[in-house]
């Protein structure tokens, strides 16, 4: 490479570039064009976790330039193996990718054409949010100015990401709250709003599924009026009872469970490792003041839900509570009018 390279040129060319998009895909895409050229690669790689993992234990190519299709599905799962590594010492560096024991799928680097590989975690507040990797053709020793460039590179673009994730979600989660304060203002169809509470919560907080329970007049067992998610298998499973969790969140709390395999308080734990969940939350529903039910939250993978999930699954807990509170409200006014028509009527054949 030449013996001179402008970093700052190239970093400040790359700020440019990502001020003018709103993409997160295309963010990657720079992040890699600047590696390989600045660099002097033959590829470049960005792997992203998914914006919902809080455990770092999925990750997706998000964009690369250099490698064949072929090439690319051969270890998916090496940015998650090699992320303790990458927190504790900043980087890693193959010296020689086709030999390295940490590699696996050598024969695959060696008909690629790889030498070396020198891998970097995008970090933002603290977190891991993917790696950015370059690879070169030659067994090549990457200078300590090359290191400290790949890593601002990886901070600067983890750093915009993770604001484009925030700023998504946090639209997400606006229109799914303006939308059921319109469907309550709309209609009286307490079903069909809960309905699609259940629907845009599934789609805003990337959930496996959602469900409304009601107490039943018994005040012992609970109907489910709302849901999206589940089988029919597994809500057929039998009688959903005020267990300890539920009876916990009917009293006014709310109830994270992170694994639902080692909570004492869950119930039907076989059937809910069949149906693929691992995690829940549990909401309580109120209208006119009094608990009637439960708003219940499900993942499909150990998620620890962030504070401000909880405040919009509250938030909406509360509209739902609210949805019904009016339903209720004109019932008895409906009664109320039919009963003062039918009196008003009585006094009249008294002239």
């Amino acid at each position: 490479m030449p013996a001179k390279v402008n970093y700052f040129q190239a970093l400040s060319k790359l700020s440019k570039d990502m001020a003018k998009t709103k993409n997160h895909l295309k963010i990657g895409h720079l992040i890699v064009s600047t590696a390989m050229k600045t660099l002097k690669a033959k590829a470049a790689v960005v792997y992203l976790r998914d914006e919902n993992d809080e455990q770092a234990d999925q990750t997706t190519l998000a964009v690369q330039i250099g490698l064949s299709d072929k090439y690319v599905h051969t270890s998916p799962d090496q940015a998650v193996k090699i992320r303790p590594q990458l927190m504790k010492e900043g980087y890693i560096y193959y010296r020689d990718a086709t030999t390295d024991k940490r590699l696996t799928n050598h024969k695959a680097k060696k008909a690629e054409g790889i030498g070396s590989i020198l891998a970097m975690p995008m970090i933002d507040r603290g977190e891991m949010l993917g790696v950015l990797s370059i690879y070169t053709k030659e067994i090549r020793k990457f200078a300590q100015d090359e290191i400290d460039f790949l890593s601002i590179l990886a901070e600067r673009g983890g750093a915009e990401i993770s604001n484009l994730f925030l700023v998504q979600k946090l639209r997400r989660q606006s229109k799914t709250f303006l939308d059921l304060a319109a469907g309550i203002s709309q209609s009286l169809d307490i079903k069909s709003i809960l309905q699609t509470m259940t629907e845009d919560m599934v789609e805003s907080l990337k959930l496996k599924a959602v469900a409304v329970q009601l107490l039943e007049e018994d005040k012992r067992t609970l109907k489910r009026v709302a849901c999206v998610g589940l089988s029919e298998k597994y809500m057929s499973k039998g009688p959903v009872r005020a267990d300890k969790n539920m009876a916990a969140a009917l009293k006014g709390e709310t109830i994270i469970i992170k694994d639902v395999f080692t909570d004492e308080g869950t119930q039907y734990k076989k059937e809910k490792k069949e149906e693929g969940i691992a995690s829940m939350l549990y909401v309580p529903i109120k209208s006119r003041e009094e608990i009637i039910g439960v708003l219940i939250i499900y993942s499909s993978r150990k998620r620890k839900f962030t504070e401000d999930e909880i405040s919009l699954v509250t938030a909406l807990a509360y509209q739902g509570g609210l949805a019904i509170n009016n339903a209720c409200m004109y019932l008895d006014m409906e009664d109320n009018v039919r009963d003062l028509k039918e009196n008003i009527w009585s006094h009249k054949c008294w002239f």
